[in-house]
């Protein structure tokens, strides 16, 4: 669009290195409106992430070329702002030539409602979540495995630091940055775990780094972003990270570059009361390690002179669900013992400084 003042065409940016298009869930701002610069002018959904598109100018948002549900490329020309009193008299858009102005969408139907049920539409994020869990579990033939595992020392060291951990950092505590820390450790030890196996079945590539998938629970739905070379943080690092992006996830600002190339997953299931579950590995990764709820029960043992004895341990059951074409039950058993003895071992309160 053309006026005697200058216009800014609205492009859709660059959404991520592997991201080729993404569709407009919702316009923020409506023909008319004023607009600022920075200031969030619609939200899109491509099929890592969803996200906010801001206003590349400040001034009136004369066009809007894209209506919401429209799938369009990089780069396109979606909305055109003009600057402000600016009085449009041409379009210029996505074509060569001129295009008219594309009336406002109408808006969706209320969802149908009858006291029995109720039918909406499944949001873009919850579409793509449904087909990759289906073509995970059409892909590769999965397994789990699951054992319990004593987190008394762990409770000893947390329950000592965890009031002057968040005095510090402004984070809690919890049990999932000493379970992540035993995961990546192990892992080492164990390299299939941390293991990509090609589409045919020819090939298996070990990773020298770990870069950690940690699932998030969202609003908007679940979301595994990567903690990039895990194995080179401390323990108060992983704690720091895990918390950065569960923030960035819940926020709205995790990008979709930081969605991608993980090489091993933990999801904390614990968070919500399970025991445990069987998790589906996020394809090409090979596995992927579910975290449960840590409960105090009564638990038998032997004393130094071999008395049987009954004290209260805090326990957990760890599940890893794994690519049996690739990796054998044997081998998740002895993974999974690797990482329970670290555990059960303990940290130091070095560990957290």
């Amino acid at each position: 669009m053309t006026s005697t003042t200058s216009i800014t065409n609205v492009q859709l940016p660059a959404l991520g290195e592997a991201v080729t298009e993404a569709t407009i869930t919702r316009w923020l701002k409506a023909v008319g409106d004023e607009v600022q610069h920075d200031e969030p002018l619609l939200e899109v959904a491509t099929d890592k992430v969803d996200t906010e598109v801001c206003s590349p100018a400040t001034g009136i948002l004369t066009q809007i070329i894209e209506p919401e549900d429209s799938v369009v490329e990089i780069g396109t020309v979606i909305a055109v702002i003009s600057a402000s009193g600016a009085a449009p008299t041409e379009v210029t858009a996505n074509e060569p030539e001129s295009v008219p102005e594309v009336a406002e969408p109408e808006p969706e139907p209320e969802p149908v409602e009858s006291a029995t049920e109720r039918v909406e539409k499944l949001s873009r994020i919850r579409r793509t979540i449904a087909q990759r869990m289906l073509t995970s579990l059409q892909t590769s033939a999965q397994l789990t495995t699951v054992v319990e595992v004593d987190l008394s020392n762990v409770a000893l060291v947390r329950n000592r630091n965890k009031a002057e951990f968040e005095a510090r950092t402004g984070q809690k505590l919890s049990y999932l940055p000493f379970v992540v820390s035993a995961a990546v450790e192990g892992l080492a030890a164990h390299p299939v775990i941390n293991s990509s196996l090609n589409a045919d079945c020819t090939e298996v590539t070990y990773h020298s780094a770990v870069h950690l998938g940690v699932a998030v629970d969202s609003d908007k739905g679940l979301m595994v972003p990567v903690i990039r070379n895990a194995e080179s943080m401390t323990l108060a690092g992983l704690a720091a990270a895990i918390a950065a992006s569960a923030q960035a996830v819940r926020s709205g600002t995790i990008r979709p570059d930081d969605l991608s190339g993980g090489t091993f997953t933990i999801t904390n299931t614990g968070s919500r009361g399970a025991l445990f579950d069987t998790p589906i590995i996020n394809q090409p990764q090979s596995a992927i390690l579910g975290v449960g709820t840590v409960v105090e029960r009564l638990v038998p043992g032997r004393d130094e002179l071999a008395n049987l004895v009954v004290k209260t341990s805090s326990m957990a059951y760890l599940s890893l669900s794994y690519d049996h074409r690739i990796i054998d039950g044997a081998d998740a058993a002895r993974y999974l013992g690797t990482v329970r003895h670290r555990l059960e071992r303990g940290f130091d309160d070095a560990d957290l400084r």
